[in-house]
């Protein structure tokens, strides 16, 4: 950046930072960093860099009630195989084997047909799983086929046992049950309605697969696993009744004396006929256990519940269980006890089927923006990058019927942005930027999308659910991206994004006047002033940069300064826009452009000095005064042009105020400074506030004191030495009073303070100008110690001494009189009288 030349003696040191939106009720009493550098700690938004959030209480993830139920029921499945196999080698090996000849007809048919429906329960659980693994994969098939049979067939066997022993009041629970029919139907018909009718694909969907031509409804593969379910059960139940049957009856055949071949075919029996029964009672049982807590404990929607998934998420809870229960299955019992719901979704996200990707933001989405997993959630997903990259993908997805889960991924991507090492992730994906600027464009269609999505609560209503959503969240996601250095440079590098986010600043008259103006569009104007405003305060040759690319844009001054004009009812609007005007001026050709752009001088002017404002407006004044120093600052033209709205006497009213002397004290200081012998006239009323101004120095601390301190420096010099004693002694002090202060200033100052990184300058200036034309002044001072005090400053000097301009903690705009030639001047001036 090109520094601003001071003139001699001039100092008036602005600091730029990004002071953090604050709440209507608050009010901002000038910062105490607003004019001098922030230390490396700090942050932004004012809050130490090593701040952690308050840490929430551990929560249990409800879907561990799923995988350790899933657990038990692969306890008993694997129980129950384990059993099937032993009867099975027992029955070949042993009786079929041994005493296949010798078998009663009774028995040999018997184990054939144990053996055979066990094989086909076996047979049929393996397939089962591979086909509800098929079936569960779509939205509109609401999940589980095998579970939503099993949850009807066991409800109806409930309730047929209640008939039963009740037969008075079946009629009643006949109709209970309708009515939880008809509430069935209207869900899946309402889920059936936010699934979107996508376009036909080049791939099969796996569970409207024809397996044969003419099967109809049986050869649909999303019904094959109730068929594999039902068999199961009947396989089963046959089992148990064979075993039973040959169990009670004892009917082996009889065993003559002495014949050795028959003697062990009784026990034997036995043990196959035990071991196929223990093997079918454990099956039933698994499937009784699984009913129980499915159909009567609500285990699916308990966990749905907590998870606060929706009517949407039983489809992924369900699928989250089955998927579980296939993996405990299929390896070891405790291979799904390492699922979790968040990794299971990010799974799906990455999928190739929409609806899968579809499932999977949404349970992202809800997991991420709830309290409780957000933190977990967000550290998983951007610890995977390939699901930071399909997420930042899907932000470029223009096709209507997909805009829910671009919306979803939008509100995700917004989350993740808020962690620094995320953000740093999202932007290192090639293309990041330019899918975070399709989320910007206005030229698209309506959406019929209405829901309130996450945590910042955008409410849409049928009107405004379109493009402005998009564009809100897309200006969030910058928000948060801009707070890291790094990222401001791509978004100034990313072609079209910067006059993109400059574009919705505009706010015209019929906006900020209209009372029935959508929350919407007011918040997104909101949102590009506010990153409008962190990309300005950017530092280093980035933020230099950054601040010649927003100026050049035509429309950047004028859109900021029609809500200064018209934007009274939107204060918060007003100081985004006055903080972007300040880090604007620091640049010496972007502060000229602002002066020439005609009103914007006159409309800070208006604000500062508005009377009778609320006080939560007084924060706008504020800004409204550090805006002009900064424009006055080093700029002649700038400072001619506010001394044409005659504002010297209203500046002098202002030094009253508490909440706008320190303000006011600076632009008198710079226009003191900077607006040449041609504004002599025009200024020399200034030293009506010597008595205010030698009050502050005397009695007053920290930045007041600083200001007023550098204020009287030059303000002084319109008077004369004669006159100066006159003005002194009618303001009732005295210059010797004056004298010790700024002596005890420069003993109390000994080294550099970053609050007040002036002060010591200031005071040399002051005593300069006291003891250039007064030879008793020059004794007044060397009684007090004024020369070891500047010799103290020599030893003690720092580039905290040097600069006018801080931005972060770098300074901008060097001093032209450095302060040892300002010691050097005031130690001639100690010694010469005496020489």
């Amino acid at each position: 950046m090109k520094a601003k030349n001071s003139a001699e003696g001039q100092s008036s040191g602005i600091h730029l930072d990004i002071p953090q939106l604050q709440k209507k009720d608050e009010i901002i009493i000038s910062p105490a960093t607003i004019f001098a550098p922030k230390t490396s700690a700090g942050r932004r938004d004012g809050r130490s860099g090593h701040s952690v959030s308050p840490t929430l209480p551990a929560v249990l993830a409800p879907e561990k009630k799923l995988t350790l139920f899933a657990l038990r029921l692969a306890v008993l499945e694997k129980v129950a195989t384990a059993l099937g196999y032993l009867g099975f080698v027992w029955a070949t090996v042993v009786l079929l084997g041994g005493f296949a000849v010798t078998l009663e007809k009774s028995d040999f048919w018997f184990i054939t047909i144990i053996l055979l429906i066990e094989g086909t329960r076996i047979s049929s659980r393996s397939h089962e799983l591979e086909w509800q693994h098929q079936s569960t994969w779509s939205i509109a098939d609401a999940g589980m086929s095998s579970f939503r049979a099993l949850k009807s067939s066991s409800r109806a066997l409930v309730e047929s046992m209640q008939n039963m022993f009740s037969p008075v009041s079946s009629a009643t629970r006949k109709q209970s049950q309708r009515s939880r029919e008809i509430s069935e139907t209207t869900d899946a018909k309402n889920i059936r309605k936010q699934k979107f009718k996508r376009r036909p694909t080049r791939i099969w969907t796996s569970s409207e697969v024809p397996i044969l031509p003419y099967g109809g409804w049986v050869c649909l593969s999303r019904n094959i696993s109730q068929i594999f379910h039902w068999l199961q059960i009947l396989s089963a139940i046959a089992c148990v009744l064979l075993s039973l049957t040959k169990l009670i009856k004892h009917n082996y055949g009889e065993v003559a004396k002495g014949d050795t071949d028959k003697r062990n075919r009784k026990p034997a029996l036995i043990f196959f006929y035990s071991l196929a029964l223990a093997e079918a009672l454990v099956f039933l049982i698994e499937k009784a256990y699984c009913a129980w807590e499915v159909v009567i404990c609500k285990l699916l929607e308990g966990v749905n519940e907590e998870c606060d998934l929706g009517a949407s998420g039983m489809i992924s809870t369900r699928r989250f269980f089955y998927d579980c229960y296939s993996r405990c299955l299929n390896g070891s019992i405790f291979d799904g006890l390492g699922m979790d719901m968040v990794t299971f979704a990010m799974d799906l996200l990455c999928s190739n089927s929409p609806d899968e990707q579809l499932m999977g933001a949404r349970t992202l989405h809800r997991f991420s923006t709830k309290e409780q997993f957000s933190d977990d959630t967000l550290q998983k997903i951007g610890t995977s990058l390939p699901v930071i990259e399909r997420l930042v993908d899907i932000l470029n997805w223009k096709d209507p019927q997909e805009e829910e889960i671009r919306l979803l991924a939008a509100e995700i991507v917004s989350k993740l942005a808020g962690k620094k090492q995320n953000s740093l992730r999202v932007t290192g994906i090639p293309g990041a930027m330019e899918s975070i600027l399709s989320l910007l464009q206005t030229n698209r269609s309506p959406s019929s999308i209405a829901d309130e999505i996450g945590e910042n609560k955008i409410f849409l209503d049928h009107e405004e659910c379109g493009f402005w959503t998009f564009n809100s969240l897309g200006l969030l996601i910058l928000k948060k991206l801009v707070r890291d250095h790094n990222n401001c440079g791509k978004i100034g590098n990313t072609r079209g994004l910067l006059s993109k986010i400059i574009d919705f600043t505009h706010a015209d008259e019929g906006i900020l006047k209209d009372s029935t103006v959508t929350t919407s569009q007011v918040l997104t104007v909101k949102r590009s002033l506010q990153v409008v405003k962190m990309l300005a305060s950017t530092t280093a040759t980035t933020g230099k940069n950054l601040r010649r690319e927003i100026s050049e844009i035509v429309c950047t001054i004028s859109n900021i300064r029609d809500i200064l004009r018209y934007g009274e009812k939107w204060p918060v609007l007003q100081k985004l826009g006055i903080e972007i005007l300040t880090s604007l001026a620091l640049e010496d050709d972007v502060s000229e452009k602002i002066g020439e752009t005609g009103g914007v001088l006159k409309e800070l002017l208006k604000i500062f000095f508005q009377h009778g404002v609320l006080e939560d407006k007084m924060d706008v004044r504020n800004v409204a005064g550090e805006a002009l120093s900064m424009l006055a600052f080093a700029s002649k033209s700038n400072c001619h042009r506010i001394l044409t709205s005659n504002v010297v006497e209203r500046l002098l009213e202002a030094l009253e105020i508490p909440l706008l002397r320190v303000n006011a004290g600076r632009i008198l200081r710079n226009l003191c400074t900077y607006s040449g012998p041609e504004s002599f006239n025009q200024l020399k009323g200034v030293t009506a506030a010597t008595p205010r101004v030698l009050k502050a120095i005397l009695s007053g601390e920290g930045k007041l004191q600083e200001v007023m301190v550098g204020l009287a420096a030059h303000a002084f010099k319109f008077m004369t030495a004669e006159g100066s004693t006159a003005v002194f002694e009618g303001a009732g002090f005295r210059e010797a009073d004056l004298a010790c202060a700024l002596v005890e200033i420069l003993r109390g100052h000994r080294n550099p303070h970053i609050k007040v990184p002036r002060m010591r300058r200031f005071a040399i200036e002051l005593a300069i100008w006291m003891m250039r034309d007064k030879l008793k002044n020059v004794q007044i001072f060397r009684d007090l110690g004024m020369e070891e005090e500047l010799e103290g400053v020599l030893d003690t000097t720092s580039e905290l001494d040097s600069f006018n301009i801080f931005s972060g903690n770098i300074g901008l705009s060097r001093h032209s009189t450095t302060i040892h030639s300002l010691v050097e001047t005031a130690l001639v001036l100690l010694k010469k009288r005496f020489d």
